[in-house]
């Protein structure tokens, strides 16, 4: 498997959860790619692809994805699995948090994706967020908020890593039974 880890980062607190992800996966497995050096070009040479976005503000994309955005939305998605993190601060921007995410995540499964690797939202004090699913149950990826709970950081991205792991593999093996059919 190959994994292409993208992100983009004005704090250095998705950079520093980028490379907490790389460190799980291991560097034989994932590329780290920053979106604005990489841009969205090599996306399909992944089996793989996980987007780490923060939200800014009252719930806006940072910079570099917002000047990239259009380059995202005019990328062929169809059939490529996709994973989402993003980071936002829950006190602070409480009718906001993780607003990016949930925007990114539209865009994708408009796209075509198969979008992987939901989490669920206990745990988190909130107003709002585009990110959470239909049901309200589960953001549609990992959630993190260095601003208020730095402390769960490494401990979630180890579970959500896991998890996607255990996600791809029953997938692949639906996939194969059904090839064999």
């Amino acid at each position: 498997m190959k994994i292409g880890i993208y992100f983009d980062s004005t704090s250095g607190n998705t950079e520093v959860a980028a490379r907490q992800v790389q460190e799980f996966f291991g560097d034989d497995l994932a590329e780290l790619n920053t979106i604005s050096e990489a841009g969205f070009s090599d996306l399909e040479t992944f089996d793989l692809v996980i987007f780490g976005i923060p939200t800014w503000d009252y719930g806006h994309l940072q910079s570099d994805w917002e000047e990239l955005w259009s380059e995202l939305e005019e990328t062929n998605l169809s059939g490529t699995t996709v994973a989402l993190f993003g980071l936002g601060d829950q006190y602070g921007y409480p009718e906001w948090y993780l607003d990016a995410m949930g925007i990114l995540h539209d865009l994708c499964a408009e796209k075509g994706a198969n979008i992987v690797g939901r989490w669920p939202n206990q745990g988190y004090e909130f107003e709002a967020s585009k990110a959470l699913t239909e049901d309200g149950s589960h953001f549609v990826g990992l959630a993190l908020d260095e601003d208020c709970q730095p402390e769960k950081t490494e401990q979630r991205i180890t579970q959500w890593c896991t998890a996607l792991l255990e996600e791809l593999t029953q997938k692949r093996d639906i996939a194969a039974e059904v090839a064999a059919v």
